[in-house]
């Protein structure tokens, strides 16, 4: 197909190249202005489902979250504790072929 419409587009070399750009221009732009606002009803989500809202005013992850000393952990809340089968302190992996 895409031989086909090459061979068609008249005006040698450059004018392939720039009917190429128009038409690959114009599909995109049929694409976004017209078939997916179209379908996005018919999605099975919404807006509100895909959203990525912050309730608190404080924004995580901002520096000084976490000064010297102190351990994030102690802010996990009540029931979140999981016990990790390694050390999260240092790097202590053993070499390839050496069980602990």
């Amino acid at each position: 197909m895409y031989a086909w419409i090459w061979r068609k587009l008249p005006f040698g070399l450059p004018g392939k190249l720039v009917g190429s750009l128009l038409l690959a221009t114009t599909a995109v732009a049929l694409l976004w202005y017209v078939v997916f606002p179209w379908a996005g009803p018919l999605l099975p989500f919404t807006g509100e489902d895909v959203q990525v809202t912050q309730q608190d005013s404080e924004v995580p992850g901002t520096p000084g979250d976490v000064g010297p000393g102190e351990d994030p952990a102690d802010d996990a809340p009540p029931g979140d504790e999981h016990e990790l089968p390694y050390d999260t302190e240092r790097n202590n992996t053993p070499p390839p072929g050496e069980d602990e």
